[in-house]
């Protein structure tokens, strides 16, 4: 497998960390506005079982496998796993607003979780939020060589939306959903600037009271955490994880002011193949970022439901696609990933059967 933007030109890292920021938003209570969980109530437990699978490979305190609906698609923490255990790459999560706290250890930000976005306010703290983020950052900048960031947070691609509008970005963005509810998404992030104050553009140079008004408590902690990261040393390497999420924390710290050499995102293809969205033309055209993708490959599964990440079911989510990246920088095929996320499937299949016997 190639990848597809030679402007990135990575070799591999000696000493790569893994970070995963975990948080909720009330945004994703709004009835099919996320598609990261079975019912809009669930969607809290999302990052909590994601995070529970990247550490052990199974759930302990979420009350179900987060899986996307119809076709119970598997969660993207399966392929991130997968990924970062074959590769032997170690990792870390962050919490910073989450309803229910995982069973794996994390680093708190002690923070609430976001508000939905239709209210004046959604992120009160997020300037403290940054700080302390931004502290974080600074602190395991002498740990690792090659910082790679993803995230949980069902709902977040409608907060990357306001927070894009209010920077002065138009585009849709994508879905964790085949059906991306786009013009729902326009709607609440109409109701959400106009409770707030804010018009297309108006806060492009005020980003933080963009995610204060319009974002989730994710936004300030990932933005936080690069700038404080690349404060010492610019050369060190950053790749931001995902989707239309990671662009839209591109663009928070590029209008912060703050250097964005040697920052990239990378995802999957099924973000960047999907038509609902622009995600290709939002990041190399619009934010100027360097951007790469991978292919899962999980169309030559024999499980059903990883083969419907083709039909844009599930398309990205805690750093899957840069988890293939980085395995692949480190030696491994993305064919292993396939195969060891299909062996941990036929795992939980498996305890499904015991447990109806």
């Amino acid at each position: 497998m190639e990848t597809s933007d030679s402007s990135i030109n990575v070799s591999k890292p000696n000493n790569p960390l893994f970070l995963c920021v975990l948080s909720n938003t009330k945004t994703s209570h709004i009835e099919k506005i996320s598609g990261a969980g079975k019912t809009a109530e669930l969607t809290d437990y999302t990052p909590v079982g994601d995070a529970e699978i990247v550490e052990t490979g199974d759930i302990i305190t979420a009350p179900i496998l987060p899986m996307t609906p119809p076709y119970d698609t598997p969660t993207p923490s399966l392929t991130t796993r997968a990924a970062l255990k074959l590769a032997d790459i170690p990792h870390m999560f962050i919490n910073s607003g989450l309803n229910f706290t995982p069973e794996v250890p994390f680093v708190d930000m002690k923070t609430s979780p976001g508000e939905d976005i239709r209210e004046p306010v959604t992120v009160p703290d997020a300037k403290d939020i940054f700080e302390r983020a931004y502290k974080i950052g600074k602190k395991i900048q002498t740990k690792t060589d090659f910082l790679m960031i993803g995230e949980s947070i069902a709902g977040g691609t409608t907060t990357a939306m306001a927070v894009l509008n209010a920077l002065g970005y138009d585009g849709n963005v994508s879905s964790s959903s085949s059906l991306n509810p786009v013009e729902l998404k326009t709607e609440v992030v109409k109701e959400g600037m106009d409770a707030s104050g804010v018009t297309f553009g108006s806060l492009r140079d005020n980003p933080i009271h963009a995610i204060k008004t319009l974002g989730d408590p994710m936004m300030p902690t990932v933005a936080g955490v690069v700038t404080g990261f690349k404060e010492s040393n610019n050369a060190s390497r950053v790749v931001l994880a995902g989707g239309t999420q990671m662009a839209a924390i591109f663009s928070v710290i590029k209008h912060l002011g703050y250097n964005t050499d040697n920052i990239s995102i990378v995802t999957t293809q099924y973000v960047v193949n999907d038509k609902t969205a622009n995600f290709e033309k939002l990041t190399t055209e619009m934010l100027g970022v360097p951007m790469d993708f991978v292919d899962p490959e999980y169309g030559k599964s024999s499980h059903p439901g990883l083969r419907r990440y083709e039909a844009g079911d599930v398309k990205e989510g805690v750093g899957a696609g840069g988890a293939i990246y980085l395995a692949r920088l480190m030696g491994i095929p993305v064919d292993d990933v396939r195969k060891e996320v299909e062996r941990m499937l036929e795992i939980f299949a498996s305890k499904k059967i015991q447990e109806q016997v």
